[in-house]
C-alpha cells in the first residue's frame, strides 16, 4: 500500500490542488505506471445476489496490486457518501485495503481502510470499527 501511497503523494505533489477528478486520475494512471505498480483503471463489475450476477454496474477508479481500491476526489471536503462508495467496492469485490483520497484541497486528505472479510467490517488503520 505504501507504494500507491507514494504514488498519489506524487502526483498531487506535481499537479498541486484545484483541478478536476479526471486530471489527477489521469496523474495517477502515468505515475503507477512510471511506477511498476499493477493497476486496472475504471474497474467495472457486477455485485452478485444469491449467487447470481446482478445488472447493477459499478466502476470504481483504481484497484491496485490487485488488492487496494483507490478512490479518487477532487471535492472541497470529504464525507459520508465518499466513504460509503469506498467501503462497498471493498465489500463487494472483498479487497483488504481501501484509499480514499481528495486531491483538491491545498494540503490533500488520504484516508485508509481495511476490510476485515471474515467479520464483514471496515476498519481504520489503527483497528477501529467503521461499519
Amino acid at each position: 500500500m505504501y507504494d500507491v501511497l507514494g504514488a498519489i503523494h506524487e502526483v498531487h505533489q506535481e499537479l498541486g490542488p484545484g483541478l478536476n477528478e479526471i486530471c489527477y486520475q489521469e496523474g495517477l494512471s502515468i505515475q503507477l505506471a512510471e511506477d511498476n505498480i499493477p493497476f486496472v483503471r475504471e474497474l467495472s463489475f457486477h455485485p452478485m445476489y444469491h449467487g447470481q450476477m446482478m445488472k447493477a454496474e459499478y466502476r470504481l477508479d483504481f484497484l491496485c496490486k490487485d488488492q487496494v481500491v483507490v478512490e479518487c476526489k477532487a471535492v472541497a471536503e470529504i464525507v459520508a457518501n465518499h466513504r460509503a462508495q469506498l467501503f462497498n467496492y471493498m465489500r463487494l469485490l472483498n479487497k483488504p485495503c481501501g484509499i480514499l483520497v481528495n486531491f483538491s484541497p491545498k494540503y490533500m486528505t488520504i484516508e485508509r481502510y481495511l476490510y476485515d472479510s471474515v467479520n464483514h467490517n471496515v476498519l481504520t488503520i489503527d483497528g477501529r470499527i467503521i461499519k
